[in-house]
């Protein structure tokens, strides 16, 4: 267990001065890509975290998880306990201790504070250009977005400065390496995601990957890896394909959301066809192609292919609520609420479950109990940015239309587009009482937004 012994002191800034350095680049992010702040993914990454953060022991901040849609193969670490996973990162894994390896890798930087070492090592100037610099690493440095925040010399040398090195880069793997073990995970997905990264780094035409150059060297790293491999011969742990089950829906519903459907179709039907692959690996193959065939609107296809899977997975209760999202779409709301209800005696806090139940009841014209669910899901993923457009869309149907842009602020805030939310912020401010609830939140919004405008 690591304790508060082991974490590194401040250099050159502050825990507070951190926090306001991640806040930046949290928004800076939303205002390039889209953060997959789905209640299903979001609960899954976040588990994933806590699990690391378990046998991390006592931190300075609370960490937040973040899936980036891009297609960059990336994930990056704040100073201040954000992690961002990049979905073409995710799309590159085949297991879950291949994730569980990069997400305590990350955590591993952040524990060792080896950016706030970097800080002071670069004489970064002040919080602003900190920001820029971490910006313009996080956004892959390529892009209309990056090249803005690294159009002054100043940004460019900084970024330069915070690149991981090779020091930094064995401790967060040792690190890394000792937490799975805690964690009962399997070391050798920690081995398969460095030989991916080789692999990469050797075959790739053109532009290196960001996460390589942020962090570098995994030729030397997977021999450093391997070589406490090696050492630890009587550490094993069991293969358990069922662990995989969570991962695999994971990724094949990032994938079915971010990849074009005939390229997500291609890979699947691959892993289908694939004569080596386990009969669960061809059932989870089958839950993506149900995945792919609702986002295509082949809601038939999709509902007898997820009963596919459901027959050999008749315990994972989950699959009910990805099927009557399926039948939700197609129209067929009352048979999707009383599966959704189903699941809900059992799970009643899952948002998963609520986010998908408001939307059939509002769609039954139960407006009141849909946003009572919505609000629900809300205060559990507060930065989920649909729940707010689904409240502020029955709100304004109903006529309440200053509560309704206030939930649109809400909205355009979560995606990152700071102009509009104050302006809608500003509407429900001018309207309302300085003492009532939403004009005490508004001018809180407003505020916070004119924190991350400040240069």
């Amino acid at each position: 267990m690591l304790t508060a012994a082991h974490l590194q002191p401040a250099m050159g800034f502050s825990v507070g001065e951190e926090r306001e350095v991640g806040e930046k680049l949290l928004y800076a992010v939303r205002a390039s890509f889209p953060i997959l702040d789905d209640p299903d993914l979001h609960h899954y990454i976040t588990n994933i975290g806590q699990e690391v953060l378990d046998v991390a022991g006592v931190q300075f901040f609370n960490y937040h998880f973040y899936i980036v849609e891009s297609s960059q193969f990336n994930a990056f670490a704040a100073p201040s306990g954000l992690i961002f996973f990049y979905t073409k990162l995710i799309e590159s894994m085949n297991s879950e201790d291949e994730l569980v390896s990069v997400m305590a890798h990350e955590v591993g930087h952040v524990v060792r504070r080896h950016l706030a070492s970097r800080m002071k090592k670069g004489k970064i100037i002040n919080i602003a250009s900190l920001g820029a610099a971490l910006a313009a690493i996080a956004l892959g440095g390529g892009g209309a977005a990056a090249q803005g925040l690294l159009a002054g010399s100043l940004a460019a040398g900084q970024s330069a400065q915070l690149h991981f090195s090779r020091q930094d880069e064995i401790e967060a793997d040792l690190l890394a390496y000792e937490w799975m073990q805690d964690m009962q995970r399997d070391t050798v997905g920690q081995k398969r995601m460095l030989q991916t990264m080789r692999r990469i780094t050797r075959y790739r035409t053109g532009q290196i990957p960001q996460y390589l150059l942020t962090h570098p060297d995994p030729e030397a790293r997977l021999d450093y890896v391997e070589s406490l491999i090696a050492a630890d011969k009587g550490y094993r742990v069991e293969s358990d394909e069922m662990r995989n089950f969570d991962f695999l829906r994971f990724k094949y519903r990032i994938l079915s959301m971010t990849q074009k459907s005939s390229v997500a179709r291609g890979h699947l039907a691959s892993e289908l066809s694939d004569p080596r692959a386990t009969e669960f690996e061809r059932t989870m193959a089958l839950y993506g192609l149900s995945q792919i065939d609702q986002r295509t609107n082949n809601y038939e296809q999709s509902l007898a292919r997820i009963d596919e899977v459901i027959a050999v997975f008749p315990d994972q209760s989950i699959l009910l609520v990805d099927k009557a999202a399926i039948l939700s779409d197609q129209g067929e709301y009352l048979q999707a609420r009383l599966l959704l209800e189903q699941v809900r005696r059992k799970e009643p806090n899952n948002s998963y479950v609520l986010y998908n139940l408001g939307r059939v009841t509002a769609r039954l014209g139960d407006s009141e109990l849909a946003v009572e669910l919505f609000k629900e899901v809300a205060y559990n993923n507060p930065e989920f940015s649909d729940v707010y457009f689904e409240i502020g869309k029955i709100l304004s149907g109903q006529g309440k239309n200053i509560e309704a842009r206030f939930y649109l602020g809400q909205f355009n805030l979560y995606e990152g587009k700071l102009k509009l939310a104050a302006a809608n912020f500003k509407q429900v401010a001018d309207k309302t009482e300085e003492q009532s609830e939403l004009g005490k939140k508004s001018r809180e919004m407003l505020a916070l937004i004119e924190r991350l405008n400040k240069k």
